[in-house]
């Protein structure tokens, strides 16, 4: 699958805190285009619902708990983004749902490319037909 996990670089402090961040083109595969936020999603819903066909994007969690489930059309791979300091890069082609575990979780995504309608698939016997593979339910 077209993932992987990466700790997001921090820098603690025991009187003053923690920072973490990332840099375009030196800690991800990819040049930063795009950032974009999604946030006061009540507990127990799933967003997402699609592919890209070429953007890849890093997806972290600076507050609460989301389930991210991806699916290369053969099987699955849930992964939980729960602290500050984790990351998820997803390169092309792997469909995705977001579930919201905790209320007020804010998920924080890092894009390779500007918003292009054209790059997703929202439909997944589509995105079956492209990517091949059984569907596991």
């Amino acid at each position: 699958m077209n993932f992987c996990i990466s700790n997001i670089r921090t820098i603690e402090s025991s009187s003053m805190g923690s920072l973490s961040f990332f840099e375009g083109a030196r800690d991800l595969p990819f040049v930063i285009k795009r950032i974009y936020y999604i946030y006061d999603v009540p507990k127990g819903t799933c967003r997402g619902g699609h592919a890209h066909k070429e953007l890849s994007q890093i997806l972290f969690c600076p507050y609460g708990k989301v389930q991210v489930t991806l699916d290369d059309g053969a099987g699955k791979q849930v992964i939980i983004l729960d602290t500050p300091d984790k990351g998820l890069l997803i390169g092309p082609g792997l469909w995705r749902d977001m579930l919201w575990l905790q209320s007020d979780s804010v998920l924080c995504v890092a894009a390779s490319d500007y918003y292009d309608e054209a790059d997703y698939i929202r439909d997944y016997d589509e995105f079956i037909s492209v990517y091949g593979g059984k569907h596991e339910s």
